[in-house]
């Protein structure tokens, strides 16, 4: 090193300047007091370092669900995990590691099972696809749930919308259908009621209008004779009847057989008073549901039947 250096009153790059006053002895000299500071600063360093990522790896633990509690807290120079028999909220800002809001919940537990008043948020064991074949505008739906695919036996409810879009369950009724059960490609002379989604638009019947909202046809042609298929007489089985828009020309009577499907499709779906038996594909209720149906289903509601066997109705 050049003597002008010294002479300047600089010092050699990484040294101590020289003390004002000489130290005492066995004090350490100045290589060594800037070593010692140099090596004081490093474990500062590495300190705070092992602090971040030890947060930064908590951090991820909780996010991701991984750690004891998912959550750190701080507590005086350390970081520890929260005991892990304590419960934690869950996260609810958004997640850096994986670009979602946090975990996700169910719906209320309001919105899934009755409410105080009696009301539901859905309609009760109906899947998805049947629920969307439903219009939007739709405010009563009947659902007849049959027992089994190949079973007689069925329960028909009205459900009627509230005006806040919840539903309300009327009383569940017991009915029949088709001797042989459900079907969803109904042909003439199968035995097996119609699956699906369909209107109710006309009623009619053998005896005089009991208070129809629906358009009422009464007429003496709505005569059923002969037994049914358990020698039960069909003796009174039209007095009333509500015709299921299933292969048929809405705004007519029930009685109008014109077929958009064609004939091998069957028709004369219909609503009509029980028997005490099962039907050729129809679904039928006692005299008192069906006359309480026709002075209950309103064409303003745009009312419509969801029907077939509960599994596939649930499905």
């Amino acid at each position: 090193m050049s003597g002008s250096h010294r002479a300047n009153g600089s010092r050699r790059r990484g040294h101590a300047p020289r003390p004002d006053q000489p130290r005492a002895a066995g004090a350490p000299g100045p290589r060594a007091q800037t070593r010692g500071r140099r090596r004081k600063a490093r474990r500062r360093r590495g300190r705070a370092a092992a602090g971040t990522l030890t947060l930064l790896l908590a951090a991820a633990a909780g996010w991701l669900g991984l750690g004891p509690g998912g959550m750190l807290a701080a507590h005086g120079k350390g970081v520890a995990l929260s005991a892990p028999d304590q419960p934690l909220p869950s996260p609810t800002g958004p997640n850096p590691f994986l670009g979602t809001d946090g975990p996700h919940t169910d719906a209320p537990a309001a919105d899934r099972s009755d409410r105080a008043d009696g009301t539901l948020a859905q309609l009760p064991g109906l899947g998805a696809g049947y629920l969307a074949r439903i219009p939007a505008g739709t405010a009563q739906v009947l659902v007849a749930a049959g027992s089994g695919k190949d079973a007689a036996d069925t329960t028909v409810t009205l459900y009627s919308r509230t005006p806040d879009g919840r539903w309300r369950a009327g009383t569940a009724w017991p009915a029949h259908n088709g001797f042989a059960g459900w079907t969803a490609d109904h042909r003439e002379g199968d035995l097996r009621s119609p699956v699906g989604v369909f209107p109710l638009s006309d009623a009619g019947g053998l005896k005089g209008d009991p208070g129809s909202k629906l358009p009422y046809h009464q007429d003496d042609a709505f005569v059923a004779e002969g037994s049914g298929f358990t020698g039960d007489s069909l003796a009174g089985a039209f007095d009333y009847v509500v015709a299921i828009d299933y292969n048929r020309v809405a705004g007519s009577s029930p009685l109008d057989r014109r077929e958009p499907l064609g004939a091998a499709r069957g028709g004369g779906i219909w609503l009509h008073v029980d028997h005490g038996g099962p039907t050729h594909g129809c679904v039928s209720l006692t005299e008192d549901h069906m006359a309480e149906l026709l002075r209950t289903l309103d064409p303003a509601a745009h009312p419509v039947i969801v029907m077939g066997d509960a599994a596939s109705l649930a499905a």
